[in-house]
């Protein structure tokens, strides 16, 4: 009797382990599962596209084991007797999402832009001291929200938790898409103090709504449409430097065109999910297309820092026609 119960207990849990390495490992494409089976597309189980079971801790190495169940929103069991140790040897260690912090971003561009982006604006030669404050403010969000992001992804706390963190590293994008178009707008209507107010007031509003479309965004794909109209508002302004009714530095229109273009590019191969869906398993922890999204990211943001910067020194050799 005994025996039997033991031989039986091993065989159920070999069978369970069994299936489940099946469900995560078992080729079933991303593209052609369930709306409910598949993963969300922020998460960072890139290299595995089969279904997440409850119980995989038992299965899968360390390292990945905090990314399955992050990804299916599961909650773990901490230890009863030190939660708090165990909250911080989960936050120390390795994963694919935390290896964005260092070396790669956003964790160095955020100490970077944090100490080097106010030695490098020329204070001293702004006009309009606010514009410099809100284009730092602007640059620096969205690495502050990706670093807070990533770093707590190995949480016990499930689904609740991580789309918190998510909505803030997506408050984050909302930032600089809002704060950082500030300036161009108030630089390309230089001369036409009404209609700038005006355009700020409508912009600002536009970014409201678009912010809390991002929020509530229940996909990547839906996310980055949220940003579409802030886009189409800023071409607009692209378009009057383009034809020389607004006003601007002549250098700082393709800086902004590089940004825009970086950002979109960026989204595009993080939706895709390029290159890891060619060949699952192989950039699990780098080279993903998460990673290259963030480099693309911090290259758009210094294009936008360097089109803000010459646009605020032009500000001070430009005199407004008289007319």
């Amino acid at each position: 009797g005994l025996l039997e119960r033991i031989t039986a207990r091993n065989i159920s849990g070999a069978s369970e382990k069994a299936s489940m390495w099946l469900c995560i490992m078992g080729g079933v494409i991303w593209s052609s599962m369930l709306p409910g089976q598949k993963l969300g597309t922020d998460h960072p189980w890139l290299g595995r596209p089969g279904l997440l079971c409850i119980g995989a801790e038992n299965i899968l190495p360390s390292a990945q084991v905090s990314d399955t169940f992050h990804a299916a929103g599961v909650q773990r069991r901490s230890s009863p007797l030190c939660p708090c140790l165990s909250s911080v040897g989960r936050l120390l260690r390795v994963s694919n999402e935390q290896s964005f912090l260092f070396p790669c971003p956003p964790g160095i561009p955020l100490v970077c832009f944090l100490v080097l982006l106010p030695l490098n604006i020329p204070w001293s030669q702004i006009s309009v001291t606010w514009l410099g404050v809100v284009h730092f403010l602007a640059c620096l969000s969205p690495q502050l929200g990706s670093v807070v992001y990533h770093l707590f992804m190995n949480h016990e706390g499930g689904e609740p938790v991580y789309h918190t963190l998510l909505k803030l590293d997506v408050c984050g994008i909302c930032m600089i898409n809002t704060l950082g178009a500030l300036p161009i707008v108030y630089i390309t209507l230089w001369c036409y103090p009404f209609i700038r107010t005006v355009s700020l007031l409508v912009y600002i509003l536009l970014s409201i709504y678009g912010i809390y479309c991002a929020v509530t965004a229940r996909s990547s794909v839906r996310r980055l449409r949220s940003f579409a109209w802030q886009a189409l508002f800023r071409l607009s302004f692209f378009l009057l430097r383009w034809v020389g009714m607004g006003g601007g530095s002549p250098t700082s229109l393709r800086h902004f065109l590089m940004m825009d273009a970086l950002a979109v590019l960026g989204g595009v191969i993080n939706i895709t999910r390029i290159p890891e869906r060619f060949r699952p398993g192989l950039f699990d922890y780098w080279c993903n297309s998460h990673q290259i999204m963030h480099v693309l990211v911090v290259g758009s943001i210094l294009y936008l820092h360097w089109g803000v910067l010459d646009d605020l020194l032009w500000i001070n050799s430009y005199n407004c026609p008289s007319n």
